[in-house]
Protein backbone atom coordinates (compact mmCIF):
# COMPACT_ATOMS: atom_id res chain seq x y z
CA UNK A 1 0.00 0.00 0.00
CA UNK A 2 1.28 3.60 -0.93
CA UNK A 3 -0.93 6.06 0.15
CA UNK A 4 -0.81 4.99 3.42
CA UNK A 5 -4.76 4.10 3.95
CA UNK A 6 -3.50 1.39 6.88
CA UNK A 7 -3.05 4.16 8.91
CA UNK A 8 -6.25 6.14 8.12
CA UNK A 9 -8.78 6.29 10.78
CA UNK A 10 -9.06 4.17 14.03
CA UNK A 11 -7.03 1.14 12.55
CA UNK A 12 -6.91 -0.31 15.98
CA UNK A 13 -10.62 -0.69 15.91
CA UNK A 14 -10.17 -1.88 11.82
CA UNK A 15 -8.01 -4.63 13.08
CA UNK A 16 -9.47 -6.20 15.60
CA UNK A 17 -12.59 -6.08 13.42
CA UNK A 18 -11.17 -7.98 10.70
CA UNK A 19 -9.65 -10.30 13.17
CA UNK A 20 -13.47 -10.98 14.72
CA UNK A 21 -15.30 -11.13 11.36
CA UNK A 22 -13.10 -14.13 10.36
CA UNK A 23 -14.52 -15.66 13.65
CA UNK A 24 -11.33 -15.16 16.03
CA UNK A 25 -11.54 -13.23 19.64
CA UNK A 26 -8.10 -11.34 19.22
CA UNK A 27 -5.24 -10.58 17.13
CA UNK A 28 -3.35 -13.59 18.49
CA UNK A 29 -5.62 -15.92 18.49
CA UNK A 30 -5.50 -15.42 14.37
CA UNK A 31 -2.20 -15.33 14.07
CA UNK A 32 -1.36 -18.80 15.75
CA UNK A 33 -3.83 -20.10 13.58
CA UNK A 34 -1.29 -19.40 10.54
CA UNK A 35 1.80 -19.80 12.43
CA UNK A 36 4.54 -19.76 9.70
CA UNK A 37 2.68 -16.98 7.47
CA UNK A 38 4.84 -13.93 7.84
CA UNK A 39 3.39 -10.36 9.40
CA UNK A 40 2.89 -9.23 5.76
CA UNK A 41 0.62 -12.73 4.46
CA UNK A 42 -1.34 -11.73 7.75
CA UNK A 43 -2.06 -7.96 7.36
CA UNK A 44 -3.04 -9.06 3.55
CA UNK A 45 -5.31 -11.70 4.80
CA UNK A 46 -7.28 -9.05 6.92
CA UNK A 47 -7.25 -6.34 4.42
CA UNK A 48 -4.80 -5.66 1.45
CA UNK A 49 -5.39 -2.08 1.32
CA UNK A 50 -5.84 -0.87 4.86
CA UNK A 51 -4.12 -3.12 7.53
CA UNK A 52 -0.55 -3.06 7.28
CA UNK A 53 2.42 -6.20 9.08
CA UNK A 54 3.24 -3.57 11.75
CA UNK A 55 -0.63 -3.15 13.13
CA UNK A 56 -0.80 -6.87 13.19
CA UNK A 57 2.23 -7.00 15.22
CA UNK A 58 1.68 -4.10 17.41
CA UNK A 59 -1.49 -6.07 18.69
CA UNK A 60 0.05 -9.01 18.73
CA UNK A 61 2.26 -7.49 21.52
CA UNK A 62 0.00 -5.41 23.12
CA UNK A 63 -1.92 -8.73 23.61
CA UNK A 64 0.95 -10.66 24.58
CA UNK A 65 1.94 -7.93 27.09
CA UNK A 66 -1.65 -8.24 28.88
CA UNK A 67 -1.39 -11.61 28.74
CA UNK A 68 2.03 -11.70 30.30
CA UNK A 69 2.99 -14.25 26.92
CA UNK A 70 5.75 -11.84 25.55
CA UNK A 71 7.82 -14.55 25.55
CA UNK A 72 5.53 -17.03 23.25
CA UNK A 73 5.05 -13.86 21.18
CA UNK A 74 9.09 -13.45 20.65
CA UNK A 75 9.83 -17.73 19.59
CA UNK A 76 6.52 -17.33 17.42
CA UNK A 77 7.97 -14.29 15.20
CA UNK A 78 11.12 -16.33 15.39
CA UNK A 79 9.16 -19.04 13.56
CA UNK A 80 7.59 -16.20 11.09
CA UNK A 81 10.86 -14.67 10.41
CA UNK A 82 12.37 -18.75 9.80
CA UNK A 83 9.93 -19.89 7.80
CA UNK A 84 10.13 -16.89 5.69
CA UNK A 85 14.49 -16.94 4.88
CA UNK A 86 14.90 -21.00 5.68
CA UNK A 87 12.02 -22.30 3.50
CA UNK A 88 14.02 -25.65 2.54
CA UNK A 89 14.53 -25.42 6.95
CA UNK A 90 18.09 -25.14 8.62
CA UNK A 91 20.73 -25.65 6.01
CA UNK A 92 22.84 -28.66 6.21
CA UNK A 93 26.02 -26.40 5.39
CA UNK A 94 26.87 -22.76 6.82
CA UNK A 95 28.63 -21.84 3.69
CA UNK A 96 28.66 -17.86 2.18
CA UNK A 97 24.49 -18.10 0.72
CA UNK A 98 22.81 -20.13 3.51
CA UNK A 99 24.94 -17.88 6.27
CA UNK A 100 23.53 -14.96 4.71
CA UNK A 101 19.75 -16.57 4.97
CA UNK A 102 20.69 -17.31 8.60
CA UNK A 103 21.55 -13.94 9.57
CA UNK A 104 18.82 -12.49 7.92
CA UNK A 105 15.94 -14.15 9.85
CA UNK A 106 17.89 -13.59 12.60
CA UNK A 107 18.47 -10.02 11.71
CA UNK A 108 14.65 -9.46 10.59
CA UNK A 109 13.61 -11.23 13.93
CA UNK A 110 15.52 -9.62 16.10
CA UNK A 111 15.36 -5.94 14.67
CA UNK A 112 11.50 -6.08 15.84
CA UNK A 113 12.10 -8.60 19.54
CA UNK A 114 10.57 -6.34 22.14
CA UNK A 115 13.20 -4.48 24.38
CA UNK A 116 12.77 -6.60 27.40
CA UNK A 117 13.96 -9.93 25.01
CA UNK A 118 16.41 -8.47 23.56
CA UNK A 119 19.42 -9.92 25.43
CA UNK A 120 17.49 -13.34 25.29
CA UNK A 121 16.96 -13.15 21.64
CA UNK A 122 20.67 -12.56 21.27
CA UNK A 123 21.52 -15.44 23.16
CA UNK A 124 19.22 -17.67 21.05
CA UNK A 125 20.84 -16.22 17.73
CA UNK A 126 24.66 -17.38 19.42
CA UNK A 127 22.93 -20.29 20.63
CA UNK A 128 21.78 -21.47 17.05
CA UNK A 129 24.72 -20.67 15.20
CA UNK A 130 27.12 -22.24 17.45
CA UNK A 131 25.29 -25.43 17.61
CA UNK A 132 23.01 -25.43 14.94
CA UNK A 133 19.67 -27.68 14.81
CA UNK A 134 19.55 -30.46 12.66
CA UNK A 135 19.14 -30.20 8.49
CA UNK A 136 15.99 -29.70 7.66
CA UNK A 137 14.46 -28.19 10.87
CA UNK A 138 11.59 -25.53 10.71
CA UNK A 139 9.67 -24.94 13.84
CA UNK A 140 6.03 -25.34 13.14
CA UNK A 141 5.13 -22.87 15.84
CA UNK A 142 6.00 -21.13 19.03
CA UNK A 143 5.42 -24.26 21.31
CA UNK A 144 8.78 -25.55 19.03
CA UNK A 145 10.24 -28.13 21.35
CA UNK A 146 14.40 -26.43 20.47
CA UNK A 147 12.76 -22.94 20.55
CA UNK A 148 10.81 -23.45 24.44
CA UNK A 149 14.75 -24.74 25.10
CA UNK A 150 16.37 -21.66 24.02
CA UNK A 151 14.26 -19.06 25.21
CA UNK A 152 12.00 -20.64 28.15
CA UNK A 153 8.64 -19.04 29.16
CA UNK A 154 9.50 -16.52 32.18
CA UNK A 155 6.81 -14.53 32.59
CA UNK A 156 4.59 -15.43 35.77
Amino acid sequence: MTDGGSWRGNWKARLYERVRERGYDSITAFADARPTASLVALAEELGPDDVAGVQVYDGLVTEAVRSKQVTRLVRGQLVRELWGSLPDGWPAVLDDDNRFKVAKALGLWSAIVPESHQERADRVGDALLANPPLPGWRPLGPDDELLRTLLPDEEA
